[in-house]
């Protein structure tokens, strides 16, 4: 509140009370101050912490300002205070009832007078005395006072005037008080008073919403003869009526035009006409011949809108009545309208309609109506809902049992006369009779198949068991079967297909069929299922609630349609050798669950797994998978021989790995490159499960595909592409749903502008075709040719030209020429083509790589101590060196990425590692030279990381752990320092020797790869072979080829010697020495810094004072004897060899080390010279208004003054002035203290009189220049 408020309240309660009562009680009045603040919990503290001090005090002058304070804040200029008081209020009156509601609402009228108030306070006083009316209503006590109710009335009737400030505000209070008055008082009291503007119903929007909210009320007072009185007929719903209903609901649209809301008048008339039995009459004439009439606006949007909110209250049979009429036809072009973009778009508020209704709606019947309204509301056959429409979540078991039996039935016999279809005004002018009825029903049973996948997917529908096999086994059925005669074993076979399936929908059918394995594969178990109740572990996926694979089922279902060819007829008929090859599979699975009974594991699931998919892929690609069916048949058949010679014969060594690991890799590898993410989980999943059983060559097998050098060659395995399109295959299932919700438009966009888009495509080609290159040789050559035929060639010796050509010759010309450019353009887009296809083909190849490291990835991760992961080091890294330098597409990135990440985050920072290298010593150590010269070679320092990286990984490998039993016999601290001296199988001088190479190669050459943190690395992870290259290091500080490679060389000194295992290693005498060494070097190295100014040596001075400083502080600390004397002479003396700024790293450091010798950072002292040379050149900054021409001029003059030059230096900056500041150099000389020093700076005052004389002394001097 401001202050002005708070004195005029004090003053006027003066005469109340005893004089400053009010300022000796800070709490009090701090209350209200709390009322005004902008945080709501802080205002709600305050107004009980208000009531409750009045309650306790009960003084009268309290509580007098307290009302007198409170019906002032209602007109408070902050809007987040008024709320706050008119809260405070209401409380106040609500506690003490022996204050009467009348003189609260004298009071309010007193002090928001708004005939009385400054015009610039109007519109505070009109909330004033809104929110005093909400105060009094929030009191409870307007209906025991009847008068006041009037005059809150009557008050809030002169509001209404005021819209452009308070909107609609005072008649929803108006609302909100005839919802708390009993019948009496209103009749009684308001009906008189509120007259006018119920007979004015018809005027405004809100005044029929006051009408409606008494009628609901107070239904004894306004009976139809009162009604008839007040309106002229007894019902407010009718055919008089409808006309003024329908203006009145258009201005409520157009107000509520940008909150996109519905007006509650509307829904509140819609609930009248339902009470007066005349819902028909309101709908069909108000809504459908009224607000449709106007033009797609506010109007439609408004009548969509109610159509929404209106599904709660209406019965089944005005539920199909209104879902089937025009008003949804109308929200159906919408919706098609509205896909394009910047269009305002209503879908999303129906669906947030129609999930609220489900969502409260128990009766299934309603449930299943609205969603098959919704369903059938169809754009040339394609639904306009989503087929993946959420609110589906919703429904009760039984509605959605019934939905799907709907689609079902749909599927099997289109009906389209029953759908609610309808066309845009260019779909309309394309209509093709039979063409276009079976484009329909194609797109029909495309949305249906696609429903019924997306009931399946979403794990929030309240689907049974029995749902999700129906849907599976009706899906997979009419993808590769049909009907010849029905079977009481096959319910599918009881509904012949009206229309039969084309290719087009068997295409629909098979992938949707798959996308549902997938999401099978991933439904959890049922929680109510014996086994996952038994115990709390994990739920299985992919099973039923008995334990069985849902494809298991699907399996069984699919042998059953095979053994029955009189009831049922495959699509695509398997032949003698593809039928054995699916028996077989069904008994190689049933001898797998054999075994699983007597003990599961997780091979044997991932072989089941395996088996039944790729039998089930048969029936789409027979031809590809037979061979790899055989294949696998065997494969799994020596595995498990395998194992049972593996228990038989313990004792006995096997001199080779099995020959079946290697038949499973290149048949997993086989079924990568089928489109499908459900084949690449599986094998990821079968390979998990063999991973202890992969031999080198297995191994070799799956990196061959990943070689780069190999991409040309011709490969085992054939990437497959069922799609024909240019897509990721991985996503096939995925992008299904998409594609059908984004066709929903594209007839519509494509119908209007399709002919002329064919065009500028082909001229486009052309041009992009001639923009290419130079123009084909052999095309100029025939294009002569014609030309000279028909003698149309321009030659200089007859000057001939097409003029003197007859038609029937340029006929002929023009034939030549259309047929010539014909030939060429077929030409170039065959050359297109080309290009795209290779283009295609790398994607795919890319793809199928991909998936391949997730082999690679699973082998890293579940065998990662095992001595086959080294050989993945090389292939790797080669890898990673050729994607560098290859494209830069998206995908190629992705699988470089990828590639990367094994690398150096699964397999060189992987805590388990192989531990036995047996008789690889010498191979690793070959390995470690190799990658070592090639990071010295490489120029690109990102891929030499990743070498670098591979090489401690191998020392890492070589070093071992050392024996947990000599751990466990030893001492901690004897212990550790023998696990710092452990090497392994490590030839500690061969690896200190090629380290000590690269470390050269790094210090030696002016541009290396290599980089200072790799070294660090290095010691931290290696202190034993840190301890071996200290020599080197600590020598490169002076002879590095650069200053800058000699400032690393000093980092990495700095890090070894801050090592704790290093100095552990190199306690006593060697540490002594070393710190001597270092000593001398540093000195050595501080010495040859010369006078200089580069950025370069500075910074290689910072890191050589950084060592030194560690040094010095052990020396110190540790009392070694070691001579610092040089080291300390040469740093004496290097501030007189690099200039010294007053801050900064080096001067810091600097100063950091001298401190251990006894050298402290001097003081520094204002320099008053230098800042009164500052001020001057300020000065000359400030009077530096004159041009340049005349600056010089005057700079001429000067040399008579023998005074200035022989003055001090601080004199000088006085001198360049010129002559016209002789003057004030004087004054400043004459405060100057004897001993040289300068004096303080003058005051601004003195500055400022100081210019005013010099001004004047310019302008003096000027008529002389004339």
């Amino acid at each position: 509140m401001d202050v002005e408020m708070v004195e005029l309240s004090v003053k006027a309660a003066e005469p109340v009370r005893p004089a400053g009562i009010l300022h000796q009680n800070r709490v009090f009045l701090d209350f209200f101050w709390d009322l005004a603040k902008p945080d709501q919990e802080v205002r709600l503290k305050a107004i009980e912490d208000l009531i409750q001090y009045l309650k306790t005090n009960n003084k009268a002058d309290e509580l007098e300002y307290t009302f007198k304070r409170l019906v002032d804040g209602l007109a408070h200029t902050q809007e987040a205070a008024r709320p706050g008081f008119s809260l405070a209020l209401g409380q106040v009156l609500s506690t003490f009832e022996d204050v009467t509601l009348q003189s609260i609402l004298n009071r309010i009228k007193e002090k928001h007078n708004l005939q009385t108030v400054k015009k610039k306070l109007v519109r505070n006083a009109l909330f004033g005395n809104l929110f005093g009316v909400l105060a009094l209503h929030q009191s409870s006590r307007l209906s025991k006072e009847p008068q006041v109710v009037l005059g809150c009335v009557q008050l809030l009737q002169s509001l209404t005037q005021h819209r452009q400030h308070l909107k609609d505000l005072p008649n929803k209070t108006m609302m909100d008080i005839l919802n708390e008055i009993p019948e009496e008082v209103f009749e009684e009291v308001l009906l008189s008073a509120l007259q006018t503007d119920l007979a004015s119903a018809f005027s405004t929007p809100e005044q029929l919403q006051l009408l409606l909210v008494a009628l609901q009320r107070f239904p004894q007072t306004l009976k139809p003869k009162k009604l008839k009185k007040l309106l002229g007929s007894s019902t407010i719903i009718n055919a008089e009526n409808i006309p003024k209903l329908t203006e009145v609901m258009k201005m409520a649209a157009r107000s509520v035009k940008k909150e996109c809301v519905l007006p509650a008048v509307v829904l509140d008339l819609l609930k009248l006409s339902l009470k007066e039995d005349s819902f028909q009459l309101f709908w069909n004439n108000a809504i459908i011949n009224g607000m449709f009439k106007e033009p797609s606006g506010p109007t439609h949007y408004l009548s969509f809108r109610l159509l929404g909110s209106a599904l709660p209250h209406l019965s089944i049979a005005q539920l199909k009545e209104v879902l089937s009429g025009e008003v949804m036809m109308h929200y159906g072009e919408h919706v098609v309208s509205a896909q394009k973009p910047d269009r305002f778009k209503l879908a999303p508020e129906m669906d947030t309609y129609v999930s609220n209704f489900l969502e409260g709606c128990q009766d299934s019947d309603k449930q299943l109506a609205v969603m098959v309204a919704f369903s059938s509301l169809t754009n040339r056959g394609y639904p306009v809902v989503p087929s993946v429409w959420r609110v589906v979540q919703h429904l009760q078991p039984a509605a959605l049992q019934q939905y799907v039996e709907w689609l079902k039935k749909m599927f099997l016999q289109p009906q389209l006369d029953k759908l609610l279809d309808f066309s845009t005004r260019k779909q309309k002018d394309n209509q093709e009779g039979q063409e276009q009825k079976e484009n329909s029903i194609f797109r029909l049973r495309k949305w249906i198949v696609s429903r019924l996948s997306s009931i399946i997917d979403n794990y929030q529908v309240k689907r049974q068991e029995d749902l999700i096999m129906d849907v599976a086994r009706f899906v997979f059925f009419h993808a590769f079967f049909n009907a010849k005669k029905a079977s009481a074993d096959i319910p599918e076979t009881g509904v012949k297909l009206s229309v039969p399936l084309d290719d087009r929908t068997r295409g629909v059918l098979v992938n949707s069929f798959f996308g549902l394995l997938l999401s099978m594969h991933h439904l959890p178990q049922p929680e109510d299922s014996a086994e996952g109740a038994a115990d709390n572990r994990k739920r299985a996926l992919g099973v039923t609630s008995d334990g069985t694979m849902w494809i298991y089922h699907l399996v069984q279902y699919a042998s059953v349609l095979l053994n029955q060819p009189k009831h049922v007829q495959s699509s695509q008929p398997f032949s003698p050798e593809q039928r054995e090859a699916w028996d077989s599979m069904i008994e190689s699975v049933s001898n797998l669950k054999k075994k699983f009974k007597k003990g599961p594991t997780a091979e044997n699931t991932a072989f089941q797994q395996l088996f039944l998919l790729v039998g089930m892929h048969l029936f789409k690609a027979p031809e590809e998978l037979l061979g790899i069916m055989k294949d696998l048949q065997s494969c799994v058949d020596k595995a498990q021989e395998k194992k049972a010679k593996k228990k038989k014969k313990q004792a006995k060594e096997q001199e080779e790995e099995p020959e079946w690991v290697e038949v499973m890799v290149d048949i997993l590898l086989s079924l990568l490159s089928q489109p499908s993410r459900h084949i690449r989980q599986v094998c990821k999943t079968v390979f998990t499960s063999i991973c202890p059983h992969v031999t080198a060559a297995a191994l070799t097998a799956i990196l061959d595909v990943l070689d780069p050098e190999k991409d040309d060659e011709d490969s085992a395995v054939v990437v497959t592409d069922d799609n024909k399109t240019q897509k990721n295959p991985d996503e096939e299932d995925d992008e299904e749903d998409d594609e059908e919700d984004d066709e929903e438009m594209e007839d519509d966009e494509s119908d209007g502008s399709g002919d002329d888009s064919d065009e500028d495509e082909d001229d486009s080609d052309e041009d992009e075709a001639m923009e290419e290159g130079d123009v084909d040789q052999n095309f100029r050559l025939e294009l002569m040719k014609v030309l000279q035929q028909q003698n149309a060639l321009a030659t200089e010796e007859d000057g001939s030209s097409d003029e003197d050509l007859d038609d029937d010759a340029m006929m002929e010309l023009d034939k030549g020429l259309a047929a010539l450019f014909s030939e060429q353009k077929k030409k170039n887009q065959a050359k297109k083509d080309e290009k795209a296809k290779i283009q295609k083909e790398k994607a795919l190849v890319r793809d199928f790589k991909i998936k391949v490291l997730d082999l690679v990835e699973v082998f890293v991760a579940r065998q990662a101590g095992s001595p086959l992961v080294l050989g993945l080091v090389e292939p790797l890294l080669t890898l990673i060196d050729r994607g560098m330098s290859s494209d830069t597409d998206q995908q190629e990135q992705d699988f470089l990425r990828r590639a990367a990440d094994i690398f150096r985050n699964q397999l060189c920072r992987s805590k388990v590692y192989c531990r036995t290298v047996g008789d690889r010593q010498g191979e690793l150590h070959d390995l470690l030279d190799k990658l070592m010269t090639k990071t010295q070679k490489l120029s690109d320092s990102s891929v030499c990381l990743y070498y670098f990286s591979a090489s401690l990984y191998v020392v890492k490998v070589l070093r071992g752990a050392p024996p947990a039993e000599a751990r466990d016999e030893q001492a901690g601290d004897k212990a550790a320092a023998n696990d710092l001296k452990y090497v392994g199988s490590m030839d500690v001088d061969r690896v200190s020797s090629i380290f000590r190479e690269a470390l050269s190669s790094f210090m030696g050459k002016r541009k290396s790869s290599l980089t200072a943190q790799m070294f660090t690395d290095l010691f931290n992870r290696f202190p034993i072979l840190c301890v071996n290259l200290l020599d080197a290091t600590m020598q490169h500080i002076t002879s590095g080829v650069r200053v800058h490679q000699q400032g690393q060389a000093s980092v990495l000194m700095l890090r070894a010697m801050q090592c704790k295992e290093v100095r552990q290693l190199l306690s006593g005498a060697p540490w002594t020495e070393l710190c001597g060494k270092v000593a001398a070097q540093l000195a050595v190295s501080l010495q040859q810094v010369g006078p200089t100014e580069s950025k370069v040596v500075k910074e290689k001075v910072v890191k050589i004072l950084e060592l030194c400083q560690f040094l010095v502080k052990q020396v110190h600390q540790q009392k070694l004897s070691v001579d610092l004397e040089p080291l300390q002479k040469v740093l004496q003396s290097l501030p007189s060899v690099i200039t010294f700024n007053k801050t900064g790293t080096l001067e810091d450091t600097y100063w950091a080390v001298v401190k251990h010798f006894g050298v402290i950072k001097p003081k520094v002292e204002k320099r008053k010279p230098e800042k009164d040379a500052e001020q001057g050149q300020v000065s000359k900054k400030k009077k530096g208004f004159l041009p340049e021409t005349k600056k010089r001029k005057k700079r001429t003059k000067p040399v008579l003054e023998p005074a200035g030059e022989n003055s001090t230096s601080t004199g000088k900056p006085g001198a360049d002035r010129g002559q016209a500041k002789k003057k004030h150099d004087k004054k400043a000389k004459q405060k100057r203290p004897a001993d040289g020093a300068t004096a303080s700076q003058p005051s601004p005052a003195k500055k400022g009189k100081a210019q005013s004389e010099n001004k004047a002394a310019k302008k003096k001097k000027k008529p002389k220049k004339k």
